[in-house]
């Protein structure tokens, strides 16, 4: 299998804009300079998702984050890949109003690298996006299913089931370009709806849980790579099974310990 490798070096928003029409976007997720370090040279975007608050912390839901363990997560992703074009997942709380928003967002400007930050929210964020960008601050937007919505929302409900839900997508998608975002994320919404959203702006959109049809997409490096063994969400697909290769690995370093073969004579001083 050959490993298509870009260009860290030249890619920036300018970049990210102009590959709409042109060009499929890759995102995924990394919480640490490891694993960051190896999705480097293939994905387009590195974001450090307020996911890290489930797959790291063990916690239901992503609402408990903080901006503090973000900021750290962060760095350690830009430890480990400094060219790629990292971006921090505001956390819930962090940008209930547009100052607020302000102060939270320099704050990860001036203790890390990110090169952009993404909030959750459509027509009644826009305001808050437009405070940002206009205060030079690189903005994602993130529409349709919002985790940090879960519990007002009463559950991860999938959107873009209706006409009017669509509209509404559509109005929400509008309303954060405009509001100077350099990209949307499109989260568990029905294809024939992103397809829609996607048509409707001139910036790109990634998906997740939203077909084939938007300018990218975006996973969870521990879904797709098969760590997350509770459930397996529809969207995903297990490009590894990593759980399991993990498992085998440990059950034979504690046979070999067990057996005296590790370590062998090749393995001592």
């Amino acid at each position: 299998m050959s490993i298509i490798k870009n260009d860290f070096e030249k890619m920036n928003i300018t970049k990210i804009k102009n590959s709409k029409n042109n060009k499929k976007l890759t995102m995924i997720t990394a919480y640490d300079a490891l694993f960051s370090k190896l999705f480097e040279e293939v994905a387009d975007m590195i974001l450090v998702g307020d996911s890290l608050n489930m797959s790291f912390a063990g916690k239901p839901d992503t609402l408990s984050a903080t901006l503090d363990q973000m900021i750290y997560h962060t760095n350690a992703v830009c430890s480990g890949a400094p060219r790629a074009f990292t971006i921090l997942d505001m956390p819930f709380g962090t940008y209930i109003n547009k100052d607020e928003a302000l102060t939270n967002a320099i704050k990860v400007y001036a203790q890390t690298n990110a090169a952009a930050i993404k909030i959750e929210g459509g027509e009644d964020r826009a305001e808050i996006v437009k405070h940002l960008t206009s205060n030079s601050i690189a903005v994602m937007g993130h529409i349709g299913l919002m985790p940090q919505y879960v519990r007002s929302e009463g559950g991860y409900k999938v959107r873009g089931k209706s006409t009017e839900d669509t509209e509404q997508l559509i109005k929400d998608a509008i309303a954060i370009e405009k509001a100077g975002a350099f990209c949307i994320v499109i989260e568990g919404v029905k294809s024939e709806a992103a397809k829609k959203i996607t048509e409707a702006i001139n910036i790109p959109t990634i998906g997740i849980g939203a077909g084939n049809v938007t300018d990218g997409q975006v996973l969870v490096w521990s879904d797709m790579l098969g760590f997350f063994e509770d459930f397996k969400p529809k969207f995903v697909r297990h490009y590894m099974n990593g759980a399991k290769n993990v498992k085998d690995a440990i059950n034979q370093y504690k046979t070999d310990v067990q057996n005296t073969s590790f370590p062998s004579s090749k393995e001592e001083y």
